[in-house]
Order: C-alpha cells, then sequence, then structure tokens
C-alpha cells in the first residue's frame, strides 16, 4: 500500500498553481458561453459565463474590455486559467471579449457597408494604380506596436532605399477614428509619400471598429494618394478594405506588396546580363559566320569581275591592235607610193639617166644665156661634180 504524504494547505495550492502555469494548451484559450452574475469592483470586472451543464468564474482587470458586456450576452472570453494559492480560489483571467455571432458591432459593418457600396465607395473605377517604383511610403498606425516596426523590417530588408514616413495614431479605443481619419488626410495633400498604408495589427470587431466607420471610409475616398489598407489578419476585412485602392492581407505582406527586393532584382539583373551576353556572343559568331561567308563571296565575285573585266579588256586590246595595225599597213602602204613618187621626183635617179645638172656660184643653170663664161660652172653627175669653164656659146 502506497504511502500517503502529508501536505501544508499552501504546499498543496502552490502545487495546484505550478499545474495550472505549467500547461500551455490553457493559456490564451477562447472559451464560449453567457455571461451572467456582472460585479465591478474598482477597475476590475467580476463575472461568470455558463452554457447548459457547467459555469466558470471569470474576472477582467480592464475596465473598456468588460464595460459593454451585459447579462444574457453570449460571448467568446480569450485569456488563460489562474489559481490563487493565497486564498485557494480558481478564476478565468480575462484579456479579450468578443460578441458570439452576429452582434450589434457586426449588425453596424454590414449597414455601413451596404450604404457605402450603394454610394460607390467600393468601385473599381475609383481606385488609383499603385506606383511601380516607390520611393517613400506614409504609413498611418501607431508608434509604439509592433506593426510599424514589422513595416520597416520588411521594407528595409526587401530595400534599403525605401524611406518610411510615420503618422502616429490610435489603433482602437476613443477618438481612433477621428486621428487615423487625420493622418489620411495629411498624405493626401503631402507630396513626400508616393502611396499610404493604413494598418494595425489583428484583434476582435470591437478592436478594428475604428476601421468600420464612415469617418475613415470618407477620408479613405478622398485621399488623393493610392491607399493600401493592412489592417488585422488576413481573415480580418474591414470596410477600410473594400474603399482603398489595394488591400494587403497583414502589416508584413503590404510591406512585401510595396517594395522590390533589391537581392532578387540583383539576381534578375545577373541573369538578366548574362542571357544577354549569351545572346550577344551568339549573334556576334553568327555575324562573324556571315561576315567570312560574304568575303568568300565577295572574293569569288571580284574575281569573277576582274577576269570578266581582263577578258573584255583582252577583247578590246586585241581589237585595237587589229586596228592599229590596219591603220600602220594602209600608212605603210601609202608611204611606199609617196615614196616612190618622190623616187621618180628624185634629181640622182634623173642624173642616173645619163642627165646631169649644171649650176653657177650654187644657182641652177636652165639656160645657156644664164652662164656667165667669165666664170666656172659645175656640172653635178651621178658619181660626182665637174668643175669647168665655158669657152662659147
Amino acid at each position: 500500500m502506497t504511502q500517503a504524504y502529508t501536505l501544508t494547505v499552501s504546499k498543496f495550492n502552490n502545487i495546484i498553481k505550478d499545474i495550472f502555469n505549467s500547461e500551455e494548451l490553457l493559456h490564451n484559450i477562447k472559451i464560449v458561453g453567457e455571461v451572467f452574475g456582472i460585479s465591478i469592483s474598482k477597475s476590475s470586472t467580476y463575472f461568470s459565463i455558463k452554457d447548459e451543464d457547467s459555469s466558470l468564474p471569470c474576472v477582467c482587470f480592464y475596465g473598456d474590455i468588460a464595460k459593454n458586456i451585459n447579462e444574457g450576452d453570449m460571448v467568446v472570453v480569450t485569456g488563460s486559467p489562474n489559481f490563487y494559492a493565497k486564498s485557494g480560489r480558481f478564476n478565468f483571467v480575462v484579456n479579450k471579449i468578443e460578441p458570439f455571432g452576429l452582434g450589434l458591432l457586426y449588425q453596424k459593418f454590414l449597414e455601413l457597408k451596404e450604404k457605402l457600396e450603394k454610394e460607390g465607395f467600393f468601385d473599381q473605377s475609383h481606385k488609383k494604380t499603385i506606383p511601380q517604383n516607390i520611393k517613400r511610403i506614409g504609413v498611418v498606425t501607431s508608434k509604439d506596436g509592433a506593426v510599424i516596426q514589422d513595416i520597416k523590417n520588411v521594407s528595409w530588408r526587401r530595400n534599403q532605399a525605401v524611406d518610411i514616413v510615420l503618422y502616429d495614431t490610435k489603433v482602437q479605443g476613443n477618438g481612433a477614428e477621428k486621428e487615423i481619419a487625420e493622418g489620411i488626410n495629411f498624405f493626401s495633400n503631402y507630396n513626400g509619400v508616393d502611396v499610404v498604408v493604413v494598418a494595425r495589427g489583428g484583434g476582435s470587431l470591437e478592436d478594428l471598429s475604428a476601421y468600420n466607420t464612415e469617418l475613415v471610409a470618407r477620408a479613405t475616398y478622398d485621399c488623393e494618394k493610392p491607399i493600401v489598407s493592412a489592417v488585422g489578419h488576413e481573415t480580418d476585412f474591414t470596410i477600410i478594405d473594400f474603399v482603398s485602392d489595394l488591400r494587403a492581407p497583414t502589416p508584413s505582406a503590404a510591406a512585401e506588396l510595396l517594395t522590390k527586393d533589391t537581392k532578387l532584382s540583383q539576381m534578375s539583373l545577373k541573369k538578366d546580363l548574362s542571357r544577354l551576353s549569351r545572346l550577344l556572343e551568339s549573334y556576334l559568331a553568327e555575324k562573324n559566320m556571315q561576315l567570312q561567308t560574304d568575303k568568300a563571296n565577295i572574293l569569288v565575285l571580284t574575281e569573277k569581275y576582274v577576269n570578266n573585266k581582263k577578258l573584255e579588256m583582252d577583247k578590246l586590246i586585241s581589237k585595237i591592235s587589229n586596228k592599229l595595225t590596219n591603220i600602220l599597213v594602209e600608212k605603210d602602204y601609202q608611204l611606199k607610193l609617196k615614196l616612190a613618187h618622190l623616187n621618180k621626183l628624185n634629181p640622182l635617179d634623173i642624173l642616173a639617166l645619163g642627165y646631169a645638172k649644171i649650176e653657177q656660184e650654187g644657182k641652177s643653170i636652165k639656160k645657156v644665156s644664164e652662164i656667165d663664161f667669165e666664170k666656172t660652172i659645175e656640172i653635178n653627175l651621178i658619181d660626182g661634180q665637174i668643175v669647168a669653164k665655158g669657152e662659147k656659146k
């Protein structure tokens, strides 16, 4: 038989508390039930939720969260169980309360959505195109939340050259919709940004209620700059999602949609350059081959042309040569005729026939009366000259 241990009350209660604290599955869970037994003590609200068979005691330390619950409301509470060791009391500590089913907020959401849709707020024709090259992004959100850090981290991881301009606003609670609308209006008239992101993290319908207001919807519709809504999680839909030019499922997704990954751009550029280099090499090789072919063709054509011209020149030279030869023969014949004629007129030839030429002092004597008998005369024969003197007539 197992021996029983004896524990103090404190020891036992602390063991029970440690069991609750160590069980991760019991932390931040959602439970649905009907509200009853509401009791308010200073800033804390005590109540219980029940179903057909059981009830669960709850406590909420944030008055704003539990201020709108009423007896008989069906709600979904989010929180963790807590066992108070000192008093031995168990409570479910609530950090969020949402209406179960179609609550009042959801009804208002549907009514506003229908109204704005009839007025053309959701028309595709009104939506502006998101710029391709974005240098500065205007963000309307809280400076203290994780959202702005997520947007910065994602944007700068993808492209360090992108600037982020923050307009600090509430993202829930009283006056949040007014600040959000003022932020949108500010960027509408601010030329220092290319696009506007309205962002916040996920939450209940009540948490996102500022983005389901007509004030924010009209500011979004009238904005001169392209607007991207990044409100809540992917499954959360708000009025601003329908009015905006582009809806991003999360703030981080909005940062990815609006920034170009420089690493991917560099890789793409390297691929393009490599492909261009290969195409250029292929083009040059093709053109070089074509050049060599054209060069060979030109050489063949040139050689053929030169040969043809040489043949034509040879024919022309032969023709000219023949013509010159004919001319020379003709001229030679004519020259011989003239020489023959001249030979007939040659005094020497006449002398050869027995005739003589008489001269006196270089003057040809044709008649006897022309002779001076006092002077000598020259008688020219074929083979020489006789000098004589006439004696009488």
